[in-house]
Formats: structure tokens, sequence, C-alpha cells
């Protein structure tokens, strides 16, 4: 296990190493810079800010200098934002898309799972229909149209909730439906598939021939299969809720990670840009990893490191 676990950050290395230096060279091949949309700057003022950020060097040199910072965890000042370093804004911002991340995946697993469960259970039943109905409608809906009919009915007309900022807890529950409510249909058709499909395996009609609880055949036997393929999705979905939708951001007007990624494309920030494509890689080699430990756990079968 441990050789494993040292295998694969080796191969996170290289994967982020490989991330960087693709968005690097796509990032200064686009023509244009941090300060081309800026009006009426003399040439002497942008040659001073270019040779204060080092911009005026050689890609090579820039690049080796990144490298070097990166290195020692520093990504960098912003180029957009006086006096404010992307390790601040990361700081500052992903804690609150993780608040609304960990909110939108604990609605995912209490809602989509259990769903997934009954319908497989319930198969052709009312219980069946009405929930894959729900998840239909789920996966059909885009979230931004979801976030929208809930700022309407529940914070305009019903006046429940807060339709924005980040205020307190209760500014969490429209935009973490809003962002759950894809995923939550999709767990749930991708459990009631993997159920059904386990549930007609021979080893569920042999528990069932001896005479074992329901219970115990759906718990202990087929619920543990049928949760690999759902733990598989889990690490890109996680590592993507964490990290924030910028699309449920903005119609909130929530201050978190993404708003600050897409505001840094649009900026042509570069060090903001390479910064939070580092963090979420480096999240995401991270999830999946723990991911892929897991899988022993829920499957005895799967031995890591052989």
């Amino acid at each position: 296990m441990f050789k494993y676990i040292l295998g694969r950050l080796a191969t996170a290395l290289v994967t982020i190493w490989i991330i960087v230096t693709i968005t690097f060279i796509l990032m200064h091949a686009i023509p244009g810079g941090p300060f081309t949309k800026e009006k009426a700057l003399p040439p002497a003022v942008l040659k001073n800010i270019e040779e204060r950020y080092r911009l005026d060097d050689p890609l090579w040199k820039q690049y080796a200098q990144y490298m070097k910072n990166l290195a020692r965890g520093d990504l960098g000042p912003s180029f957009k934002y006086q006096g404010v370093t992307v390790n601040r804004i990361i700081a500052e911002s992903f804690p609150i898309s993780a608040q609304l991340g960990l909110a939108a995946l604990s609605i995912m697993l209490i809602v989509g799972l259990p769903a997934g469960i009954i319908s497989a259970l319930r198969q052709n039943g009312w219980q069946d229909h009405l929930a894959m109905l729900l998840a239909t409608i789920g996966v059909a809906v885009p979230n931004f149209v979801v976030a929208t009919l809930l700022i309407y009915f529940v914070g305009v007309k019903l006046d429940w909730l807060p339709t924005s900022r980040w205020i307190s807890w209760q500014s969490v529950i429209m935009p973490s439906i809003a962002l759950a409510g894809y995923y939550t249909a999709y767990v749930a058709r991708l459990t009631r598939s993997t159920m059904l499909e386990v549930l007609q395996q021979d080893y569920i009609r042999t528990a069932r021939a001896k005479g074992l609880p329901e219970r115990v055949v759906i718990y202990k036997h087929a619920l543990k299969n049928a949760l690999i393929p759902i733990v598989t999705y889990l690490g890109p979905i996680s590592a993507g809720m964490l990290t924030g939708s910028f699309v449920i951001e903005k119609i909130f007007a929530i201050p978190g990670l993404g708003e600050h990624f897409v505001a840094g494309i649009w900026n042509r920030d570069y060090a903001v840009i390479l910064g939070v494509t580092v963090f979420y890689g480096s999240l995401m080699v991270i999830i999946n990893l723990m991911v892929d430990i897991i899988y022993g756990f829920v499957d005895p079968r799967i031995r890591l490191g052989k």
C-alpha cells in the first residue's frame, strides 16, 4: 500500500507539471497580455509594469522562474489586484466554495443514494417511476434554471431565504440545492442501474437461498458492490464541487474560487489562472487517490499495490 501511494504521488507530480506547462504555453500563445486592456496607458508605463512583473523576460525564463516559485509554494502576485497574492485569493475564497461544495455533496449522497436504492428494490413500482421521473427532470434542467426558479419562488415570492450574498447558514441552502440538482439525479440513476445489475448476480441468489434476511442481502452483499461505480464517479465530482461552480456563485453573488478563476481568464491574469489550475489539479489528484484507497474497503477483492 505504501509503495502504491508513493507511486501515485509521483504520478500526480508529473501530471500537475504537465498541466501547468500546457496551461503556461497556451496562455502565452494567445495574443495580448494582462495589461493590454488598460486604456490610455503610455508605452513607458506599460514597459515599467512589464519589467516589474518580469513579463518582458524570455518565455523560457518566465517559465523557469514560475516553476521555481511553485516548488516553494509561492503562486505569485495577481496582476490585476494590487498587493494581493494568488495564495491569499485561494486562502480566502476556497473555504467559501468548499462550504458550498460540501453542502451540495451531502445533498447528493443523502438524496441520490437512497432514491436509487429504493427505485431498484421497487422496480416498476410507483416509487421507481416517481424517482426516475424526478431524476430525468434533474438531469435535463440546467443548474442555472434551477437557481433562477429557487430565487424567484423561494427567495422573492415566499421570502423564506436570502437570494444572494454569503451572510449566514441560510445563504447556503438555495445555492447548494441548485448545484446538487444534476449530480443528485445522476447518482440516483447510476445507483438504480448498478443495484439492478448486482441483484441479478448468482451470489445474491445464493445468499437468499441460504435464508439470509433481505436486509443483510441488500446492505451487506449487494450495496457494497453496487457502490464501486458510484465511488469512481464521486472522485472528480467532489473536486469540482469543492472548488465551486462559477455559474452558481455568479447567480447568488458568492465570492468563491470559481468566480476568481473565470475573472482571471477574462483579465488574462496569468498568475491567478495558473495558481487555481495547480490548486484544482492537486485537489483532483488527492481526491482520486483517496477514492482508490476507499476501493479496498468497499470491495476487499480489490488489492491496491499488486
